[in-house]
């Protein structure tokens, strides 16, 4: 089984969407960040089910959608996946420096 490990980036935009959320309703955040890391859960049994990420091109970054989020992991090695941030669909991501 795969490991999934959260980098302190997914970490903080975890944090960050939470908050965000929660100015309109705490109960809606809690689901939302419920939704997105249940949706890495696919992760542990099909590493390469997510799609390559167009703006990075490359074949062990990739990501998973979860409603407007992307959630963009690096296979780092057969036993290991880093998730390495959470970025909403409607923002550039070419903006953001990725790791």
């Amino acid at each position: 089984m795969v490991r999934l490990n959260w980098t302190f980036q997914a970490k903080d935009d975890l944090k960050a969407i939470a908050e965000y959320i929660s100015r309109d309703s705490k109960r809606y955040a809690k689901l939302q960040v419920i939704r997105l890391k249940n949706r890495t859960r696919i992760l542990k049994t099909q590493v390469h089910s997510g799609n390559i990420v167009p703006e990075i091109n490359q074949e062990n970054i990739r990501e998973l959608i979860e409603g407007n989020y992307r959630i963009i992991y690096k296979i780092v090695q057969d036993n290991r996946i880093d998730i390495l941030t959470i970025h909403h669909s409607a923002r550039d991501l070419t903006r953001r420096k990725i790791e």
